[in-house]
Formats: structure tokens, C-alpha cells, sequence
């Protein structure tokens, strides 16, 4: 019903943004996997609230319940439940929600659809339900390694107007994580940076694009038609908040070109495994993983609460007049890298075990 994602490694998240807590229930794990708590609580942090001064000032230490499937840090094959408990709450700062719609929330959209809302913040629309996702694809994260030494790496690549050139094959974790912006180009994040300061002085807000690559991706990895991996990592992705764009290798770029310039030719290798001359399907072919490096890009709107006065209406369709009163990022991005790489460590284990039950055998 809308709040569980994936067929074998699969998640249901639950909890609202003011509500007691908000957490995952993962199921499909297979046992025996040894997982490093750190890491979890690690992405927890990178995703946490009030982590600089770019960032929403509310305070919480996001600090992870593994509530059941461990014993002795090994995965058991049944359900994980991971719980983090809301400590900084302040629902009185959305008493202007039981009088106006907040413009490009899911308020009004909630309330058509269900009769009734969360006043007290987004409720399950809020960007503090992936708490529940960033703790399931850390450990996804941890399966992937394990099994193909794979690596999941996003970065910050244009906020605004100002975009950063990167190189995915060069990037590092320590490169992304080296400032605020998470972009990992040092001089171009200062003046990303810049930007989002000054755009929140003016009480508004901006938005820009994440990258992602994948190295090391398992070879097979998709089904034909309906499940390709590109097609399901588009969904993942879509369904973080404040998206609004996805691309794969080339993207909307590629259609400048011909089917000469684009199509990525095979090269012979020693060992006679597939080796493109380029990656402009950015690692997937036919739906189906090929081994190169799967690179993906996902555009995220301004966020939508701003301090600026904004026009809208109450549940009887009557004007009103609304500014936000809440805690809120001024560029939702820094803060969503590490989402965007939950979603696809998610989606890749997902179907590496399908693979595994469906290829495996024979």
C-alpha cells in the first residue's frame, strides 16, 4: 500500500516526521551476513538534521534501534527491524497547517485523497521517513561489497546555476565528504555553498542535481520488459521527496546525438569478458547490468517550505496568506546524497537475489 518497496530484499517504512519515531522493517536478508553497525549509524549521520549551518537547525541524533535479526552483529534470515525515536519535536510550528495548504506540499494532495492529514509537519511525506531507507540500504550497501565488492558512491554535482564537472571514475567518499555541499569539487562546492546561504537570507530556497555511480556492479542484474534495472531504479529514486528528474548514462544529452556517436562499441579484453569503448548506456544494456559503471543522475526541486509570503487555500477553497514557521533546509541536496545511495544499494540487492533464484540454479 504505497510504504514497502522491493520483491525479495524488500523494506517497509513507517512513522511520521513528528510522530514517536520513524524506522524499516527489512525482510529477505539472507543470514549470516556480518554487518558493521558503525556503518549504519555513519549514513544515519550523513543524513541527519542539524549537521551545518546549510542544513535545518532542527536537532536529532538519529540514533539507530536494532530492535530485532542480529545475533552477535550476523543477520538471522528473518526481519530487521531498525527504529529511530523523534526527540526534537515542535508541532506548533504547523499550526498554519489546519488553516492553508502549504504550496507544492503533499498537504492539500493528502487531504483530497485521504480526508485528513498530518498537521503536525509532512507526516509520511516528510524526508524524515527515509530515515527507515538509509538504514536498510547501509546494510544493502554491506551486501553488495561482500558479494561483488561493489561501491556506491553520490555526490552533489549543481546546485542552482553552478555546476561542477566531474569525474566519476576519480571520485572518493573522502572527496565528497571533505565539505558541507558533499560536492567533490572543493572550489566549485565553496561557491555552491555561497549560494545557498544567500538564496536562505532571502527566506527561499533551490534545488540542483545528485550524481551516482556505481562500480563494480553485478553483471546480469535486471529482467526484461517490465523490471529493468534502469526502470526500477527510476521508481527508487522518484520516490525519495522533493525529485523530480531522473537520468541514466547519456540521458536527455544523448538525444543530441547520432546512433553513431552514441552506441558504446564492445572491445576485445585478455580475459574475454564484455568491455565497452564508451559508457553512454551508463552500465546497463536491455535492461540488464553489463559490468560497466553504472552512472545516474536524479533532479530535486527547491524545497518547497519557504519563509517568503505565499498565496493559498484553506480546505473550504478560501484565500489565505502562508509563510513557514517550521525548521527547514534551504537546499534539500547535501542532505539527500546519501538517500539517493540507499535507493539504488536497495534496488541492486533486490535483484541481485532474484538473479541468484532465477539463474543460479543450472
Amino acid at each position: 500500500m504505497g510504504s514497502s518497496f522491493g520483491e525479495v530484499f524488500k523494506i517497509s517504512t513507517f512513522g511520521e516526521s513528528h510522530g514517536g519515531g520513524v524506522g524499516v522493517i527489512l525482510e529477505g536478508c539472507p543470514p549470516r551476513l556480518e554487518l558493521d553497525l558503525k556503518k549504519i549509524q555513519e549514513d544515519l549521520d550523513r543524513r541527519k538534521p542539524g549537521q551545518s549551518k546549510i542544513t535545518t537547525p532542527r536537532k536529532e541524533d538519529d540514533r539507530v534501534e536494532i530492535l530485532s535479526g542480529l545475533m552477535e552483529n550476523k543477520t538471522l534470515g528473518t526481519p530487521i527491524a531498525m527504529m529511530v525515536r523523534n526527540k526534537d519535536q515542535r508541532p506548533e510550528d504547523y499550526k498554519d497547517l489546519q488553516v492553508a495548504f502549504r504550496p507544492s506540499h503533499a498537504d492539500a494532495t493528502y487531504h483530497l485523497k485521504y480526508g485528513i492529514q498530518s498537521r503536525s509537519g509532512g507526516g509520511r511525506a516528510s524526508a524524515r521517513e527515509t530515515i527507515g531507507r538509509v538504514a536498510a540500504g547501509a546494510i544493502a550497501k554491506q551486501l553488495l561489497a561482500k558479494v561483488n565488492n561493489t561501491e556506491i558512491i553520490a555526490w552533489v554535482r549543481r546546485i542552482h546555476t553552478i555546476e561542477a564537472e566531474i569525474n566519476p571514475v576519480a571520485v572518493t567518499l573522502d572527496n565528497v565528504e571533505a565539505n558541507i555541499v558533499r560536492c567533490p569539487d572543493q572550489a566549485v562546492a565553496a561557491l555552491m555553498q555561497e549560494r545557498i546561504e544567500a538564496i536562505s537570507r532571502e527566506g527561499d530556497s533551490c534545488g540542483g542535481v545528485i550524481e551516482c555511480v556505481v562500480r563494480n556492479s553485478p553483471l546480469g542484474l535486471g529482467m526484461p520488459v517490465f523490471d529493468k534495472l534502469e526502470a526500477d531504479l527510476a521508481k527508487a529514486l522518484m520516490s525519495l521527496p522533493a525529485t523530480k528528474g531522473f537520468e541514466i548514462g547519456s540521458g536527455f544529452g544523448g538525444t543530441l546525438l547520432t546512433g553513431s556517436e552514441h552506441n558504446d562499441a564492445f572491445i576485445p579484453t585478455p580475459t574475454g569478458s564484455l568491455k565497452t569503448a564508451t559508457n553512454n548506456s551508463g552500465g546497463i544494456q536491455g535492461g540488464i547490468s553489463n559490468g560497466e559503471p553504472i552512472l545516474l543522475r536524479v533532479a530535486f526541486k527547491p524545497t518547497a517550505t519557504i519563509r517568503k509570503d505565499q498565496h493559498s487555500v484553506d480546505a473550504q477553497g478560501n484565500a489565505q496568506i502562508i509563510s513557514a514557521k517550521g525548521r527547514h533546509d534551504p537546499c534539500v541536496l547535501p542532505r539527500a546524497v546519501p538517500m539517493v545511495e540507499a535507493m539504488v544499494a536497495l534496488v541492486l540487492a533486490d535483484h541481485l537475489l532474484r538473479q541468484q533464484g532465477q539463474c543460479s540454479l543450472f
